[in-house]
């Protein structure tokens, strides 16, 4: 068990620098489904990461196809191992690949949060980030009342940021071939009950970006998070397949990654493609 003097070194970690300085605007470079030895594209998304400082946050499925020890040093290690000191994951389904996710929580430790619930958050400026597992069904239950559901009210309860993002790899609304997951709902519900304003996601292998959404999906430009779905990584293409609703623009054609600079009250955004790539998407949003 950590001692106290441990818990308070971890907790200082996964803040980071910004926890002193909550005024800062910050830059947090998001993607998940990422690193395959099958492919190449995820070297070129790590090229472009690394010309990009700030916070990275990898949306899950980080080392295919097992996530397993020798996955993280084959094929993830080689070419984002660089940027360990300055990233922070999310559990995807291909980490329990590996019983209890063992790569994945071996090869990041204490930046993937305390002990091996795989959710966790720290402060990034004037920004409170929250990291969910949502491998709902077979690992973290995310049910209303369950222990990951508590944690995360009892989490926002306690942040007294202005402006709150989530991520996690299960997208709650997609176009893609996953579609939407109803079993984040719970989840969405309590950022929501907390004024959150965006979560990011991959899962699918496209990129997705919608309109303000309550958890049942109905538009409430007021009061509803946004979404973005990244998954973008360097794994594969999935097709956008459908239309879903309050959906504003999508591709699934383009690797790269998400930009974000996030100021006190306000967040700006930009999808990066990778070298040769000329899809982008960009915007600016006010906190809640």
């Amino acid at each position: 068990m950590l001692g106290g003097l441990a818990l308070a070194a971890a907790a200082l970690a996964l803040a980071g620098p910004s926890a002193t300085a909550p005024t800062a605007t910050r830059t947090l470079i998001a993607v998940g489904d990422v690193a395959s030895c099958d492919s190449t594209a995820d070297e070129a998304n790590a090229q472009l990461a690394a010309t990009i400082p700030g916070t990275i946050a990898l949306l899950g499925d980080i080392a295919y196809e097992l996530s397993s020890p020798t996955d993280f040093a084959q094929c993830y290690d080689p070419a984002w191992g660089g940027f360990k000191s300055r990233t922070r994951p999310a559990p995807g389904n291909h980490e329990y690949g590996t019983i209890g996710a063992a790569g994945y929580f071996g090869y990041f430790g204490t930046q993937a949060g305390i002990g091996t619930q795989g959710y966790y958050s720290y402060n990034l400026g004037a920004w409170h980030v929250v990291v969910l597992n949502s491998n709902c069904l077979y690992q973290t239950p995310c049910a209303a009342g369950s222990v990951q559901e508590r944690w995360l009210r009892k989490d926002l309860r306690s942040n007294h940021a202005k402006c709150t993002l989530a991520y996690w790899h299960h997208p709650r609304f997609s176009s893609g071939p996953h579609g939407n997951d109803t079993t984040v709902a719970p989840l969405w519900q309590a950022l929501y009950d907390a004024r959150a304003d965006l979560v990011l996601s991959g899962h699918d292998h496209d990129y997705e970006r919608f309109r303000p959404q309550t958890a049942d999906g109905r538009l409430d430009p007021k009061r509803g998070i946004r979404e973005i779905v990244v998954g973008t990584g360097g794994k594969s293409h999935y097709p956008l397949v459908r239309h879903a609703a309050n959906s504003w623009i999508g591709n699934d054609q383009t690797y790269g990654v998400l930009r974000l600079t996030l100021s006190p009250g306000r967040y700006s955004f930009r999808f990066l493609p990778v070298l040769g790539g000329t899809f982008t998407d960009s915007g600016s949003f006010r906190c809640h």
